[in-house]
């Protein structure tokens, strides 16, 4: 009972304290997608023994560092729609839903409550805008996938600036097409880095990813020339507040490529995606230098995904960490470039792929294999390149070949990573915060007591989740 109470002063203390201190000017919202604390683990020891660093990766860094619940009002494990929203908006919602509350009621996020009192609004991610987690900001639909009339709510927001990948929306007959709506609602369109920096845009943008055959921005692990990065999209969506509304902003930004490499189980493909949000973290970590007693920058996840770990079951308690350095293709691209072999025709032997491994992997020279796994990899091959056999493993965003996904299992266990699943898990998520009010968010938390806590800072009614 004694420590109850003391808990309740100590939380009514930091209430007091929060209501009597500066509200943020600058407030950055960063989201790991599928970002549990597993991937965050396995991140952090890439970047200490494989790349050296003796420091942390930034979020680890930052003075308040937490957990948080992340379960929906429908399911013990989240999807990203009912995540995001919880994010967005502090409600519980169903699996699917964006941006209204589990009885399909609209709820307020805390970017519009913002724009209501002046901020500046910015939506980044390294996925489709009108993607779960960024639509949970500006979106009301009871399903995720309803990507035409979520880009609707997109252009009627008024918020200053979106970026990400390309937009997934389709027409009906007689309407206009995504790109007509927003610019009919007076936004620029932007197709790629090479035109945002040549081309003039007004105060309400839209970065879009150059033509890509993926709706994505693609994998950092894939470097593919001319598509924008996650850096790159921070950097461009805060030169743009800074312009349009210098005095106060708020900016959410998605690292959604993480989720994407976790559920088909890429290890290395996911280190790198995380690896490259920390970078993009790094970012607004400086703006919040120069910025200090202005500056809010709170770091979470809407769930985890896949359930990494760093140890296979029955291997042993080294970890090689070095073989993700070897790694110089992402499944999904190697999935595609298979595929586009076995539908060329050409007659595909094993000593090339042999050469393939070696060159996009590290299999065979790098990294020893022995007489099993290049049995099994052999087996693999010869179903999949020769008998044409088309069975696959499917996961949320790809089906894989026999041939990579062996490959990829291959790899994991002679690297020492595991997997519980290729989908959501129920699993903790991390919660970091730096600048002013971040001492709110110590403690253990659910998801939807992030967005209040940001509220409360800014003087705005809480909202009760049902």
């Amino acid at each position: 009972m004694k420590n109850r109470i003391l808990s309740t002063l100590f939380m009514l203390l930091l209430v007091l304290t929060a209501m009597g201190a500066k509200k943020p000017k600058y407030i950055f919202y960063f989201i790991g997608d599928g970002m549990g604390l597993s991937p965050v683990l396995c991140a952090e020891t890439y970047n200490q023994t494989v790349l050296g660093n003796k420091e942390p990766l930034l979020m680890l860094q930052f003075p308040v560092a937490s957990v948080a619940t992340s379960y929906s009002a429908s399911h013990t494990i989240t999807d990203s729609a009912a995540g995001g929203t919880a994010l967005a908006t502090g409600h519980k919602t169903k699996n699917g839903m964006l941006g209204m509350d589990a009885d399909t009621v609209a709820v307020k996020s805390i970017a519009y409550e913002l724009q209501d009192r002046g901020y500046g609004i910015a939506i980044a991610t390294s996925v489709a805008p009108d993607d779960a987690t960024p639509g949970a900001f500006y979106t009301h639909v009871d399903h995720r996938n309803k990507f035409y009339d979520i880009t609707k709510d997109m252009a009627q927001s008024g918020f200053d600036m979106f970026a990400g990948g390309q937009l997934r929306g389709t027409a009906p007959q007689g309407q206009p097409d995504v790109r007509t709506v927003l610019s009919n609602a007076g936004y620029s369109v932007v197709d790629g880095p090479a035109k945002w920096n040549e081309q003039k845009h007004g105060d309400k943008v839209v970065l879009l990813n150059q033509p890509y055959h993926l709706t994505h921005i693609g994998y950092t692990i894939d470097s593919i020339q001319g598509n924008l990065t996650l850096p790159f999209i921070t950097q461009a969506c805060l030169d743009h507040l800074e312009k349009v509304s210098p005095k106060k902003f708020f900016m959410m930004v998605e690292g959604g490529l993480i989720d994407h490499a976790l559920h088909p189980n890429d290890g290395g493909a996911a280190v790198k995606e995380l690896l490259n949000f920390d970078h993009s973290l790094r970012i607004a970590y400086e703006f919040y230098l120069r910025h200090k007693d202005e500056t809010l920058i709170v770091v979470t996840a809407d769930h985890n995904t896949g359930g990494m770990a760093a140890g296979v079951n029955g291997g042993s308690y080294t970890l090689r960490m070095k073989n993700f350095d070897y790694q110089r293709i992402s499944m999904q691209a190697m999935q595609l470039e298979c595929q586009r072999m076995i539908k060329s025709g050409d007659n595909i032997i094993w000593d090339f792929m042999k050469q393939y491994l070696q060159d996009k992997l590290g299999l065979y020279s790098a990294i020893p294999v022995n007489e099993k796994y290049d049995r099994a990899l052999q087996e693999a091959f010869h179903a999949t390149f020769v008998d044409k056999n088309t069975q696959e493993k499917k996961t949320l965003y790809l089906s894989l070949n026999q041939f990579v996904a062996r490959t990829f299992q291959i790899l994991d266990v002679i690297t020492g990573i595991g997997w519980t699943t290729g989908s959501h898990t129920a699993d903790l998520v991390p919660v970091c915060a730096i600048g002013v009010g971040s001492e709110l968010f110590q403690g253990f938390q659910d998801n939807t007591e992030i967005p209040n806590k940001i509220r409360r800072l800014c003087g705005i009614k809480e909202h009760q989740s049902k």
